[in-house]
């Protein structure tokens, strides 16, 4: 059995935790793969869904302990009362720094797992804020309106800015040192270059939402490593005149 991922806030009513990219937040259909429900399942003995994130991203995801705080939460997710906040790396530069995209997603007819915008869709709101830009890449704030599955990988395909290493909507090559620096050579050490990153580079980073007490929580998980890594050699080039 796995161990617990970061829990970042517990209490009676429910549990906040930091799940890792490559995780299911919920048992998939054959259920033969580890989920992060099954292993609070394991520890907890009845745990109650509340909202999931993509198997690929990852970030603070929160389930109910109890049936009230269930009904509570999953309503407050529904109505749109609480705040959810992403970041991530996209392709290229934005040419605008603000935008708010709404455009009604739907399962796609002819790909199985994926989701594509059509006005027979859903409604779907991702406003989104560049942080930085680095050429090749720009680091973007999101917040979703609404909770559509793929939501902001469709949304930022369809402005044509992918998300980095998007395997279903964009390009899923891993991002390597030697293609952000002009003449990188590998080290003695190394058979091989690593990648920095090599999984979406997306990371649910904060919830903010008010339980039936009335109490706000913010609730915020540290941007993971392989990110942080990202972000830190992109900054490095930048200063130095590339990419």
């Amino acid at each position: 059995m796995l161990p617990l991922p970061e829990i970042l806030l517990e209490n009676e009513d429910f549990i906040a935790l930091n799940k890792p990219a490559g995780l299911l937040s919920i048992p998939d259909r054959k259920g033969d793969e580890p989920s992060l429900k099954t292993l609070l399942i394991a520890h907890y003995g009845k745990i109650f869904t509340v909202h999931r994130i993509d198997r690929h991203t990852s970030g603070v995801i929160v389930f109910a302990k109890n049936e009230a705080a269930h009904k509570y939460l999953s309503q407050a997710f529904e109505d749109r009362s609480v705040e959810k906040y992403y970041c991530g790396f996209v392709k290229g530069i934005l040419p605008e720094k603000e935008k708010t995209i709404q455009e009604p997603i739907i399962a796609h007819p002819g790909k199985a797992g994926m989701m594509t915008i059509h006005k027979k869709g859903k409604p779907a709101i991702t406003a989104y804020k560049v942080v930085e830009t680095f050429g090749k890449y720009s680091f973007v704030e999101f917040r979703i309106h609404t909770g559509r599955t793929h939501q902001i990988r469709v949304h930022m395909r369809h402005i044509e800015h992918p998300l980095v290493c998007d395997e279903l909507y964009g390009d899923p090559a891993p991002v390597r040192i030697s293609s952000l620096k002009k003449n990188y050579n590998l080290s003695k050490s190394e058979i091989e270059e690593r990648p920095i990153l090599n999984r979406l580079a997306l990371h649910a980073e904060r919830l903010v939402f008010t339980d039936a007490a009335g109490k706000t929580f913010t609730i915020e998980a540290p941007m993971p490593k392989d990110m942080r890594a990202l972000l830190q050699q992109l900054r490095k080039w930048k200063k130095h005149g590339t990419p």
